[in-house]
């Protein structure tokens, strides 16, 4: 079993940062090859927001790169993402996933999310 658990999240204003935190439990993080961070919200499809493996290789979503950073801690037990100059777009329920592939992240372990809202 794996159990993944997200935290970090909260309000901001447009412009501010936050750090989400995605932590194992039941498991390490090292068991899997690739982490991801993805986020929802309401009436909208799931969608990826970056994912890592146990090399460091990352993946972002291309409009996401410049402003979001993932990355693991060196026992990789557990998973952050730094997200800067938060835009009201962001708001979005963030879900933090496990699997053996990135491409199987979708199919893979999930926390219960983070809610990210940015609102002045």
């Amino acid at each position: 079993q794996v159990q993944l658990v997200e935290s970090g999240g909260g309000l901001v204003q447009p412009g501010g940062s936050l750090r989400l935190s995605c932590a194992a439990s039941s498991a390490n993080v090292c068991n899997f090859n690739a982490m991801g961070w993805y986020r929802q919200t309401p009436g909208k499809q799931r969608e990826l927001v970056a994912a890592i493996t146990s090399g460091g290789i990352t993946q972002y979503q291309d409009s996401l790169k410049d402003r979001f950073s993932a990355s693991r801690d060196n026992t990789m037990n557990t998973l952050y993402l730094q997200m800067n100059r938060l835009k009201s777009e962001d708001t979005a329920v963030y879900y933090c996933a496990a699997a053996p592939t990135i491409a199987t992240l979708p199919q893979g372990y999930w926390g219960q999310g983070t809610q990210v809202t940015v609102s002045s």
